[in-house]
């Protein structure tokens, strides 16, 4: 039986990324997770992998292993464990552990190809990195309400992407390439993005000159998402903190909280 005091010492270790310990905790889990990241890369060159094959394999071993205690300790830190284990995160955090596993109960030349894709699952290691990175809990509630401006925003560019590709498509035509609406539409997402594939070009100087406006008002919509989420995301880091609750590992709390907004448990 697991003492309470035993887990809220490990629930301030793994979860408050403002204690000393809980940024220890999350420096040594970087450099594992980068280790991971970079072993797994590394695996799939052949040359490499043919001469630090074993190598790879207890760097692999030992990462896994880590990454089992990690788990097993962010479920006994809580109260409610299944809240964690079914949340996002949880279910990352074991997907980024079972595959070794997973290699080990399915051995044998038919299943190595199978084996080999279930492997690839360890890619997800890199979404640990919100372990300890506290501003992603803001990041993501920025962009939750944000989503609105954000919509409107991108409905806003859908239809100035109609209109200036049934323009292009009424000044080239079918001779430059722009054979129907949707194609100019297509062309008209290509160069407002910035990302020019060159496979349909503007002919004519009125085109040219209506692909300039469009690459030029590409800049300033590209930096409108990117203003709204920053400003929302500000607000947010002014008020909240990166402090877990204990007993059901709600984020998101404001500097002043007593008690969780989720299941009303005592803050430290």
């Amino acid at each position: 039986m697991i003492s309470e005091d035993f887990r809220k010492k490990l629930h301030t270790i793994i979860y408050e990324a403002d204690t000393r310990a809980g940024r220890l905790f999350d420096i040594i889990l970087l450099c594992v997770i980068f280790l991971s990241i970079v072993a797994v890369m590394l695996e799939s060159v052949a040359s490499i992998k043919i001469v630090y094959g074993h190598q790879l394999a207890v760097i692999e071993w030992v990462i896994t292993i880590l990454f089992t205690l990690e788990y097993i300790g962010r479920v006994i830190a809580v109260r409610e464990p299944l809240r964690y284990v079914f949340s996002f995160y949880g279910i990352v955090d074991l997907l980024a552990t079972l595959p070794k596993y997973i290699g080990l109960m399915f051995p044998g030349t038919g299943f190595l190809i199978a084996i080999r894709a279930i492997r690839l699952l360890r890619v997800f290691r890199i979404l640990k990195l919100h372990n300890f990175v506290g501003a992603s809990n803001q990041l993501v509630e920025a962009l939750k309400k944000s989503r609105t401006k954000i919509a409107v925003f991108l409905f806003s560019v859908v239809v100035l992407c109609v209109i200036m590709g049934t323009l292009m498509y009424m000044i080239e035509g079918p001779a430059s390439g722009f054979t129907s609406i949707p194609v100019s539409v297509y062309w008209t997402i290509v160069t407002l993005t910035t990302v020019g594939f060159g496979d349909i070009t503007p002919l004519t100087p009125l085109g040219q000159f209506l692909s300039t406006i469009i690459m030029i008002m590409g800049y300033g919509i590209i930096a409108i998402p990117t203003g709204l989420v920053t400003a929302q995301f500000m607000n947010e880091k002014a008020h909240l903190n990166t402090q877990a609750c204990p007993n059901c590992g709600t984020h998101q709390h404001r500097d002043d909280a007593k008690f969780c907004y989720n299941c009303g448990a005592s803050l430290k």
